[in-house]
């Protein structure tokens, strides 16, 4: 190549980098690993307890083989959609447009809930049973032209569809319809007004489908500055849960095969980091595991997390990440898959499966009462 003549891979980078979209190859990576990877090894507020860690991989994979774990439980919650078609694939792709931001400082009896079926639901399932319950009223919420007319679809109507039986609303109801609106108008810019035609983009690629959605839909885009990297920290959490909730539904066939669907992490949220603090895998500093336990808010992308990354010198060292937890999360989550493969070759296990079972351990142990520590509590529409 001579002087005059320009690098393809240089005007590749600078494409990216004033684009702010991330360029697919034919054999795409997330990159939320290698970020999580990184976050753990220049992170100052969180850290992995080996041996717990080793130890937790054995107890994990001893009770997902007595409880037959598999993608199979998917379905088997009693809310999930159970038919195998395209209105699951609509249903899934607006639960996980809105899968984001549940908790409530109230009691049980005071916080956000749904009446539906003849139960009382709350957190995740509040969203799933509102769904539910606005198609039982043929109210076309998993429709994107609903979406995106606006007389039709407006913060009333999501008041309508999420309405609590206690006095609390369900948290953050104008960004939930900013997601609806924004996806809505995506799918008719771009993919014939059908999330199926982005699955169908994605060319049986797990990984390609995630950046598809985090490069076209900007409440998909996950990614966080730290420490000076250079490439953002991508954690991507609803951009994966939904690729996830397409495997495990479909059961790898059909809407739901992905070639490279191990490529997937687990799921940055609050209960599995909550259950990995609990089983001592993750351990946080004492002024981390203090603003927890104080039910202090972390604000997503305000100066507590801004300190931690390092950006900023004069900011308080009492301020918390988020984004270190949750990073280190996924880290662990993938040190437990390790394990478990080394100790069980023959066991096929991934973080998929890894993060739905913690999950619903997490949820068990809540509805007991045997929370041994508090989930950090942060609002944003990331999770």
């Amino acid at each position: 190549m001579s002087d005059d003549e320009a690098d393809p891979e240089l005007l590749a980078l600078l494409r990216e980098h004033f684009q702010g979209k991330l360029a697919i190859d034919e054999e795409p990576e997330t990159g939320v690993l290698e970020g999580a990877e990184y976050v753990y090894d220049n992170g100052i507020d969180v850290a992995i307890d080996m041996r717990a860690t080793k130890n937790a991989a054995e107890s994990i994979h001893q009770q997902m083989q007595e409880k037959s774990y598999s993608t199979a439980t998917w379905s088997e919650h009693e809310l999930h959609p159970k038919a195998k078609d395209e209105s699951t694939v609509a249903f899934i792709f607006t639960m996980d447009l809105l899968n984001f931001s549940f908790w409530s400082e109230l009691p049980d009896d005071e916080r956000f809930a749904v009446e539906y079926r003849g139960k009382r639901w709350t957190g995740y399932w509040s969203l799933v049973a509102s769904l539910q319950r606005a198609l039982d009223e043929s109210i076309p919420i998993t429709n994107p032209h609903f979406w995106h007319d606006e007389d039709e679809c407006n913060l009333e109507t999501l008041r309508h569809i999420f309405r609590s039986c206690t006095e609390e609303e369900m948290p953050m109801l104008q960004e939930r319809l900013e997601c609806l609106r924004e996806s809505g108008q995506v799918l008719y810019e771009r993919y014939n007004c059908s999330f199926n035609s982005v699955i169908s983009a994605a060319d049986g690629s797990a990984a390609q489908l995630v950046n598809l959605l985090a490069r076209d839909f900007s409440c998909f885009r996950d990614e966080h500055s730290f420490d000076g990297r250079s490439k953002p920290i991508r954690l991507l959490k609803r951009a994966q849960i939904l690729v996830a909730d397409l495997w495990a539904c479909f059961q790898g066939e059909s809407y739901g095969e992905f070639r490279d669907i191990d490529k997937i992490t687990m799921f940055a949220d609050y209960r599995v980091p909550q259950i990995l603090i609990s089983l001592g895998a993750l351990y946080c500093s004492p002024t981390v595991a203090a603003a927890i336990k104080d039910k202090q808010l972390f604000e997503s992308g305000g100066r507590w997390e801004v300190q931690l990354r390092g950006k900023s010198s004069t900011t308080s060292s009492k301020e918390p990440s988020t984004n270190t937890l949750s990073a280190c999360s996924i880290w662990c989550v993938e040190l437990i898959r390790r394990e478990i493969m080394r100790n069980h070759p023959v066991t096929h296990v991934n973080a998929i499966l890894i993060d739905f079972f913690l999950y619903d351990k997490m949820k068990e142990l809540e509805a007991e009462g045997k929370e041994a520590f508090p989930h950090h509590r942060t609002r944003s529409i990331w999770y």
